[in-house]
């Protein structure tokens, strides 16, 4: 039976020519980086050329790129850096459709006396900027805000946040872990001061990833203990993890020619799924979006039961986020986009890649009209 990987958002498989860039690392050159001898020099040149690979993408100088260990440890680290520097600013601005790496540490400082404020959404997952310029005060520690949704694709106006925030004196974090490798970003243009990369999302490995902070904004270790990454992350690198996720970035810099295949699938997929199906809706339509992703809701379907029902077939999809995949409840970015109860619960997530063909879309297309009147026919009795 042929598989259909469509679940690029929750990870990507890694690219071959990152498990070719990696594989030295794992063998010849086993080196700690921070050993002064030849095997030590040779780990430290892959983890230099890395950073290069890394500061490339985004557009920034390689000594800004700290590594981590993923999106999660870099999106809590910004968080934590911005209000540790200003023990008397206690107002944190974020939104309600924020991915769990981000709501839940903002939940923390909340029960810790902090006062965090989650913006609303309207019901294409769209943001109001003037909210959000009423909303930033004097004692507004940090503003937090995704580049794209991670459920819908939906994306925002990084560059105009970013201009809010320079000018009312608040610091801003984009965590920008699903737009890398689908969208360019530029940091030498963007008003960013924090932005969170992660590797598994581009054809890198998982467990490695960036924060990528200007030269401006204060950083205090997540992670304590020695002097790593220019004293901004102890222990000893991950040198295979992020010699892969350089050469993901740079796989990735050279992709506009991927993107616009992408979205022509996408767009093939999108669409044929509304022709067929009847009470499908497109969440996020009315917004841009990114080119690799379908959020899709079905009246009267169980989302939980359909996805079964695909992987029966060989054909991997999602319901929301893969860090709440054990979640019964409807998703949250859903919820604060007010979609009707009655679709709620049935919502794939349909996530495509460089590696996803015309005939893969052809096969869902085929398989999903009966698999969706199936379930409405169970959800029925």
């Amino acid at each position: 039976m042929q598989t259909i990987y469509f679940d690029n958002n929750a990870t990507t498989p890694i690219a071959p020519e990152v498990r070719e860039a990696m594989a030295p690392y794992l063998d010849r050159y086993f080196g700690n980086p921070a050993s002064g001898h030849g095997f030590g020099e040779a780990a430290k040149a892959g983890l230099d050329e890395a950073r290069r690979q890394v500061a490339s993408l985004v557009n920034c100088p390689p000594g800004r790129v700290i590594f981590t260990s993923g999106g999660t440890e870099g999106n809590n680290t910004a968080i934590l850096s911005a209000v540790f520097a200003d023990p008397h600013k206690k107002h944190i601005i974020s939104s309600q459709v924020e991915h769990a790496s981000v709501k839940v540490p903002l939940e923390f400082l909340a029960s810790r006396g902090y006062e965090v404020e989650f913006l609303p959404v309207d019901r294409d997952g769209g943001l109001d900027l003037d909210r959000l310029k009423s909303a930033i005060r004097p004692d507004t520690a940090l503003v937090s805000l995704m580049g794209a949704n991670n459920e819908t694709g939906v994306l925002w106006a990084i560059e105009e946040i970013g201009s809010i925030c320079r000018e009312q004196g608040a610091l801003f974090h984009c965590d920008a872990i699903q737009l890398a490798g689908k969208k360019n970003i530029d940091l030498a243009a963007l008003p960013v001061d924090y932005l969170t990369l992660a590797g598994h999302k581009l054809h890198g490995p998982k467990g490695v990833g960036a924060l990528c902070v200007q030269r401006t904004a204060p950083v205090s270790p997540l992670v304590m203990g020695s002097d790593q990454e220019g004293g901004r992350r102890a222990g000893t690198e991950n040198v295979p993890g992020i010699v892969g996720f350089g050469k993901a970035c740079a796989l990735a810099l050279d992709g506009d020619e991927a993107h616009g295949r992408i979205q022509a699938l996408r767009d093939r997929l999108e669409q044929g799924i509304l022709a067929r199906i009847p009470d499908a809706r497109v969440n996020g339509a009315g917004q841009p979006r990114l080119v690799n992703t379908i959020n899709v809701s079905f009246k009267h379907v169980s989302s939980a039961g359909l996805i079964q029902d695909l992987d029966l077939q060989g054909i991997a999809v999602s319901a929301h986020s893969a860090c709440q995949t054990g979640d019964l409840d409807p998703s949250h970015v859903l919820r604060a986009m007010q979609v009707d109860e009655s679709y709620l619960h049935g919502t794939l997530r349909i996530s495509l890649s460089r590696y996803s063909s015309e005939a893969e879309v052809e096969r869902v297309l085929t398989l999903l009209p009966r698999l969706v009147a199936t379930a409405r026919q169970g959800f029925a009795l």
